[in-house]
């Protein structure tokens, strides 16, 4: 069975998990972490420092042997918000390649929540309810309203544990200038957020990262008792959370699950403006944060206590799950049809593309019907393109997408359609698989798909011949949908070892156009299969 590596570039730390696959689901094999601040320059001048790349380089080096060691079938590296600012973040994920081999891709901040919402939602007791998922790092701050296991709504917000502390408190302990900056600029982010959220009905609050872990612990052990079962706010919100306790691992949990940590609003609220008045020596010596924690969680502590009371939310249970689980979780669900995760991932794929179609005006009737016809050439010509399985739902997206550039002009609207596809938010696909699904759709027009294109250049290159090949079935479904609107060609098709015959059988009238718009893609087809394509009416 395959094994699976996710490796997390976070701004505070690196972290490593490696899971294998085991009847369907995911079990641990390994994981690491090390506290590189790569984000700690970033805040202060808009570059990762020479020595905050050299640790997180040798980090990864560490990582890149415990993933030859264990024989990892596949490996995905991300990067998140220090990334996402630095000027210099080229100059770093060269860097990697050189060392590693691998190539880092860096998330946006809603892809990095909706990883994290796919791991928690997964894994995690209670995540399939409606929920609201906070995961402070040390670049930014994922706000999650989730109901029935799916995203309702998502923010990323500013607010990472590094940054707050490199922009806003700089001394030890901080100023009361600094403090108030501080808090005006949490609340102005959280008023916000609040306007995209709502007012959500929440049953449960699920915290996640090491902020989360440590003002859990320290609220717990200082300030308060663990959250009663059913408290009521005066929002009129529930929060349900266990008491601490042991539990065993939930089934196909990629990590390990000890003692359940939770924490109340008001022990939050308490902790937080403690913290403000001590040291980094008095931060270190509370329960629960230690030496390395001390040094960030200052602003972090504020800015859970600020959302808790603005959400009139009565505390949170705090998750060991993260970014990497869900990475994992997408890997599994991208290899192995039978896993849970690959449900919950396929709905999640198709209401995104759905969410898409209608933002953009395209009415579903009229490109189903292309959408069933690259199923079919897919699957009938499997001889022929020898694509993997998983670019079936890619070419299922593209052809249901391919028009949505006609909203911004019809002219070029071929280019339009990819960057609306590339750039937009699609839950369900990452950004490599976003990207190749926006490469097939591009090359309807008169274009084709060369290496050097600014396109092809957001593909990874294993994926261009691949990309080449899909892009031929579609054009070819493309030809078949004259009518859009319904479906009046049937296709059959015979493969031989030196040409491909297609038979349209008409359901009413004649398919001459359909005829005619196929054989115009006989040479293209001829380019790419090194095969003839003969189209005849039967």
């Amino acid at each position: 069975m395959p094994t699976f590596a996710a490796i997390d570039i976070g701004s505070n730390s690196c972290r490593l998990a490696i899971a294998s696959v085991e009847r369907h689901a995911l079990k641990s094999v390994h994981e690491d972490r090390e506290v590189t601040r790569l984000g700690e320059s970033v805040f202060q001048t808009g570059d990762i420092s020479p020595e905050a790349m050299a640790n997180t380089v040798q980090a990864l080096k560490r990582f890149h042997k415990a993933v030859q060691a264990h024989v990892v079938d596949q490996v995905r590296v991300v990067a998140t918000s220090a990334m996402r600012d630095a000027r210099n973040a080229e100059a770093f994920r060269a860097w990697v390649k050189s060392t590693t081999g691998w190539n880092v891709e860096v998330i946006s901040g809603l892809e990095e929540g909706r990883l994290i919402h796919l791991g928690v939602a997964t894994y995690e007791p209670g995540g399939k309810g409606n929920c609201l998922l906070i995961d402070l790092g040390g670049g930014s701050c994922e706000v999650t309203v989730s109901e029935a296991g799916r995203i309702r709504e998502m923010v990323s917000l500013p607010l990472g544990a590094v940054r707050l502390q490199q922009e806003f408190l700089r001394v030890d302990p901080p100023g009361k200038e600094d403090v108030a900056r501080l808090r005006k600029y949490i609340d102005r982010e959280l008023r916000r957020a609040g306007r995209k959220l709502g007012t959500p009905a929440i049953d449960l609050v699920i915290a996640t990262s090491g902020t989360a872990a440590a003002l859990a612990e320290a609220s717990e052990a200082l300030h308060a008792a663990p959250l009663a079962k059913g408290v009521t706010t005066k929002g009129g919100v529930a929060a349900r959370a266990a008491s601490a306790k042991q539990t065993a691992p939930v089934e196909g949990t990629p990590g390990k699950r000890g003692r359940v940590l939770t924490a109340q609003t008001a022990g939050v609220r308490l902790l937080a403006d403690k913290l403000l008045k001590m040291n980094n020596a008095q931060r270190a010596a509370v329960p629960g944060i230690g030496p390395r924690r001390s040094e960030i969680i200052t602003g972090g502590a504020q800015v859970y206590a600020t959302l808790l009371e603005r959400m009139g939310l009565a505390g949170f249970r705090y998750s060991p799950l993260g970014l990497r689980d869900g990475m994992l979780a997408q890997m599994l669900g991208d290899a192995d049809e039978q896993a849970s995760v690959h449900r919950t991932m396929e709905a999640e794929r198709w209401e995104g593309v759905a969410a898409v179609c209608q933002r953009y005006g395209v009415d579903p009737k009229k490109s189903e019907p292309e959408r069933l016809y690259a199923v079919q050439l897919f699957d009938q010509l499997k001889a022929v393109h020898e694509l993997p399985t998983e670019f079936r739902p890619w070419l299922e997206a593209a052809a249901l997408m391919q028009e949505v550039g006609k909203y911004m002009n019809h002219q070029g609207h071929h280019r339009h359609t990819h960057y609306i596809i590339a750039n937009s938010e699609i839950f369900g696909f990452s950004p490599s698989q976003r990207a190749i699904v926006a490469a097939i759709a591009r090359y309807l027009g008169k274009s084709r798909p060369e290496p050097m294109d600014r396109v092809m250049r957001l593909v990874p290159v294993e994926e261009h011949t691949h990309v080449r090949r899909a892009v031929v079935l579609l054009r070819m479904a493309s030809a078949l949908n004259q009518d859009q609107a319904t479906a009046p060609v049937k296709v059959r098709t015979r493969v031989y070892p030196k040409r491909v015959l297609l038979e349209l059988l008409p359901t009413r009238g004649n398919a001459e156009l359909e005829m005619w718009s196929l054989k115009k893609e006989a040479a293209y087809f001829r380019e790419v299969f090194r095969r003839e394509l003969f189209v005849d009416v039967v």
